[in-house]
């Protein structure tokens, strides 16, 4: 074999590896058959001493609220998991996860992705990856008045989230609101709101059965925002009054429960 084909074969091993490994952790990942494995990893966002507080005082039973939320949500979809999730809290991290594009290119973010996961992978010390397990990256902030926090993400291929949260006790429940749905972002839920944030119509209302101009006081997960009487996009105080809407159990791979569902619409 000649030494140009010799690195094809390598080059095609390894994308077969890599999509491989894809297919074996999302099934993992996806397959509601067991907990979801859950690695949350504190980091200082901003170096604050009063982040520094907060990472130090966290608790795994600090992210409890995102377990039954997925436990009571998934349970209406006909997933009987109790737990639904085990978390591990890990050790505060000192490294700061690569920051993405400003300009939204395409081909950066596709480079700057490839350059997360790379990151992540280096920073868990092992050899092999953890397959299956999603990691959740959670930088904290001081809040500061008029100062929003950057925009978290999570990426499905990796099972890696990088959320922004604030290092304020009073916020852990909209913090937990934020964390459940980068998690979910990992499992293939896409956004369900506009330009605006406001709520997309349907699949983006708790209850995408009533009228749109209905007020509402439950948010889609996905859509992060319920609107309120006066017609403003709201957080809703924790994820008790958040559910996964329809649109999103499907593409989490909650199928079954998703036919049953629609099954008298068709």
């Amino acid at each position: 074999m000649t030494f140009r084909r010799l690195r094809i074969a390598l080059l095609l091993g390894m994308l077969a590896a890599a999509l491989g490994s894809t297919w074996l952790e999302q099934t993992l990942a996806r397959g509601w058959r067991a907990p979801l494995v859950v690695d949350v990893i504190p980091v200082n966002g901003d170096g604050s001493e009063q982040a520094s507080e907060t990472i130090r005082t966290l608790r795994a039973e600090d992210f409890s609220g995102i377990n039954a939320f997925i436990e009571r949500e998934t349970a209406r979809y006909g997933v009987k998991l109790s737990p639904a999730m085990r978390v591990t809290l890990r050790p505060e991290l000192k490294a700061h996860p690569p920051a993405p594009p400003r300009d939204g290119s395409v081909l950066k973010t596709v480079f700057w992705s490839l350059k997360l996961r790379g990151w992540v992978y280096r920073q868990s010390g092992q050899l092999l990856p953890q397959l299956g397990t999603i990691k959740l990256f959670v930088l904290y902030h001081a809040p500061q008045d008029g100062i929003a926090l950057q925009h978290s993400l999570g990426l499905q291929k990796g099972l890696i989230g990088v959320v922004h949260a604030y290092a304020d006790p009073g916020q852990t429940e909209q913090n937990n609101i934020v964390i459940a749905h980068e998690l979910l972002h990992t499992l293939g839920a896409t956004d369900k709101y506009d330009a605006e944030g406001k709520p997309v119509y349907p699949q983006g209302y708790a209850d995408s059965a009533s009228p749109q101009s209905a007020p509402r006081s439950e948010a889609e997960i996905m859509a992060g925002r319920y609107l309120a009487a006066n017609g403003r996009a709201v957080m809703p105080p924790s994820l008790e009054r958040c559910v996964i809407g329809a649109r999103t159990a499907h593409e989490i791979n909650l199928d079954e429960g998703f036919r049953r569902q629609f099954a008298s619409g068709r």
